[in-house]
């Protein structure tokens, strides 16, 4: 029987790491490479790798403390536990708002590629509320709809990469060309700025950390499968991009992949249907990993408690999952954010932030991984987040104190 309030664990390992990758291999993957290659040229291999280095020591860091705090909020609940409320309320507070941002954004992405003309606000609120209404209906839903995209858009992505060798004229002297020291040292960092933003799906997974059997096992798996398998996939799509187009050509594309296929045009339909199907998975599992640290600030009153609400017989965070559906359909039909990468790379930056410091205090049984790799994860998430676009910078600190401010006015009244 599940307990009142509780979520139901009904997830096991293939679900959980399912559930990450599908975060990961979205609209980044057809979209991030060619700001990527503005920023630092055939350099952006590097960016990659650190992308990936990082993404690594923060990945350890969320995997040893979900074993620890196998509960909905991921990174919320962390730093609550370890730092202290504060710490906590800022990291929900980044990921709620700018993954409510991700969500319009991939929203509106997934209505550019299948909609009519004219037709992208409406086709993108309509499946804002599709995907809630699926959702609503339980996690193993949510996992089954995840599994069936994710095998999708990995079937269409070994398509397309095989289509733009054969057709695009590959020449692997582009891959090491003098395009890498174009943007210099600090185009490589932000270049790998951007690029995390590719890798912070695994989060996902640690959100819906209540809904996991066997936590301490699973999550941890999950979350190291997950990156492993997207690393390998955005290495695969980084060398054909820069072997087809070269740097310059791929900074200068509006859409990378189509302008690699070259003279195999025949998969362009093939691109599109992976691209869709790319950024309804990870919008599924956005929502999914948003309304979960919703409700778990709710339970603590960092947002209106009324959001912590969890169903009785689908047990999902129906208050929580409503309420962003409604919030996400409002900015699809006011405002176009699909070029909120950036803003979107500052929050999620400052969550695993959060995430490194939190795991660095752990001691005893519950450390699984030096605490040297936590504190570099932490020092490198600042570095990437000081190099991103200076808007980004500003619009992200600008929101997060607008959150602290808000907080600390209502925590003054209450009192």
């Amino acid at each position: 029987m599940s307990t009142p309030g509780a979520l139901d664990r009904r997830l096991g390992t293939l679900d959980a790491a399912a559930i990450g990758l599908g975060s990961m291999l979205g609209a980044g993957v057809f979209a991030v490479f060619a700001p990527a290659a503005a920023a630092a040229g055939a350099g952006l291999l590097v960016g990659l790798l650190i992308a990936a280095a990082v993404a690594y020591a923060n990945a350890t860091s969320s995997a040893q403390l979900a074993a620890q705090y196998p509960t909905s909020g991921g990174t919320y609940v962390y730093g609550r536990e370890q730092l202290g409320p504060w710490w906590g309320f800022v990291a929900g507070w980044g990921f709620v708002v700018g993954k409510t941002a991700s969500c319009a954004a991939m929203a509106l992405t997934f209505a550019a590629y299948v909609a009519p003309t004219g037709w992208d606000r409406p086709v993108a609120v309509g499946t804002v509320v599709v995907l809630a209404a699926v959702n609503y209906r339980g996690v193993t839903r949510t996992a089954r709809l995840t599994r069936v995209l994710l095998a999708l858009v990995l079937v269409c992505l070994v398509v397309v990469v095989a289509a733009a060798l054969a057709g695009g004229e590959p020449r692997w002297s582009r891959v090491v060309g003098s395009g890498g020291a174009d943007g210099g040292v600090y185009g490589v960092l932000q270049s790998a700025g951007l690029l995390f933003f590719a890798f912070a799906g695994y989060a996902r997974v640690a959100t819906m950390g209540e809904e996991v059997r066997d936590p301490r096992r699973t999550i941890p798996r999950a979350i190291l499968v997950a990156l492993a398998l997207a690393v390998v996939v955005y290495t695969a799509v980084a060398l054909t991009l820069l072997a087809t187009l070269g740097p310059d050509r791929l900074a200068a594309a509006t859409s990378p992949l189509a302008t690699a296929l070259g003279t195999s045009a025949w998969a362009a339909p093939v691109l599109r249907v992976g691209a869709a199907a790319a950024t309804l998975g990870a919008l599924l599992a956005l929502v999914a990993g948003v309304g979960r640290t919703g409700l778990a600030m709710a339970r603590n009153g960092d947002l209106p408690r009324w959001l912590a609400a969890v169903h009785p017989r689908h047990h999902v965070p129906h208050h929580a999952e409503i309420a962003l559906a409604v919030v996400v359909c409002a900015l699809v039909a006011l405002v176009d954010l699909r070029h909120a990468i950036g803003f979107s790379s500052f929050g999620v930056l400052v969550y695993y932030l959060v995430a490194n410091l939190a795991a660095a205090r752990q001691t005893g049984s519950h450390r699984r991984f030096p605490r040297p790799l936590q504190l570099v994860g932490a020092v490198a998430c600042l570095v990437l987040a000081a190099t991103l676009p200076v808007v980004a910078v500003v619009t992200g600190a600008a929101v997060l104190a607008v959150g602290v401010a808000g907080r600390w006015w209502v925590g003054r009244a209450s009192r």
